[in-house]
């Protein structure tokens, strides 16, 4: 067999490599995997042409077309990855479009060249730290629960919390036909009628420190989340950003290692 031969063979078993069109889009630094599955669900997403809704399709990157919104998807794009913390204000859209017109946290975004999109969400009327980048990858390791990071909250509910009625919650509280994961919380300090905590979560549904604390009694006036990791709220204001150092993107990397 001659040279050219055996080259042309080898192309021919060579095997492709096929990923997850949600991995791809998190890659290209456009979405975090979970909204990227939402683009995909929502059939903002096409691979050759047509239209992606089932979630698990694969492409084969450099020989596959795929675009989100008409815009091809390139993984280079995420070449120079950026991370910011930002104070999310209260009553503000933890989104990047809002069909109703309400406040959404596109607007507080610091001014870059890059595209960028939070990472996880709060509550509209929620507060605190949140994180935005073009790091999908990052973004996907920092919700999931498997991942294990602790995101921390300070929290206000009506009434006078004694320290043995949550224990439900340090077990893992059942609502809505879910066994939720274990959160750590304990009381911080009273004010009147009124009782402040530190909530402590591996995981984010939707509304979970409401649900669960109205589970055992205590209706939510006020969350304010103040750290992600390693990461705190410090002394930013409601609305202020500022992009992480080398140092603080390092230790959080270690963190969902």
């Amino acid at each position: 067999m001659t040279t050219s031969a055996k080259s042309k063979s080898s192309l021919k078993t060579t095997p492709k490599i096929r990923v997850r069109l949600q991995k791809v889009i998190a890659q290209a630094g456009i979405a975090s995997r979970r909204s990227a599955e939402e683009l995909i669900q929502t059939g903002r997403v096409t691979l050759n042409g047509e239209t992606v809704l089932v979630l698990g399709t694969q492409m084969v990157p450099e020989v596959d077309v795929l675009e989100v919104d008409g815009e091809r998807v390139r993984i280079t794009q995420a070449r120079d990855q950026e991370v910011y913390a930002l104070y999310k204000p209260k009553n503000c859209i933890t989104s990047l479009h809002d069909p109703q017109g309400r406040t959404t946290i596109r607007e507080f975004f610091p001014k870059t060249n890059r595209r960028l999109f939070p990472v996880g969400r709060l509550d509209y009327d929620a507060e605190g730290l949140i994180l935005v980048t073009n790091d999908g990858e990052l973004a996907h390791q920092l919700m999931h629960p498997k991942f294990k990071v602790w995101k921390s909250y300070f929290v206000k509910v009506k009434g006078k919390v004694e320290d043995a009625q949550l224990a439900p919650i340090r077990r893992g509280v059942t609502f809505e036909g879910r066994r939720h994961q274990p959160a750590r919380v304990k009381v911080l300090h009273f004010i009147n009628d009124k009782t402040w905590l530190e909530v402590s979560l591996q995981e984010g549904t939707n509304q979970q420190i409401k649900k669960m604390l109205l589970r055992v009694g205590y209706p939510v006036l006020k969350i304010k989340r103040f750290r992600i990791g390693t990461l705190t709220l410090g002394e930013m204001n409601p609305g202020e950003s500022r992009r992480l150092s080398q140092d603080e993107r390092d230790t959080l990397i270690t963190v969902v290692s």
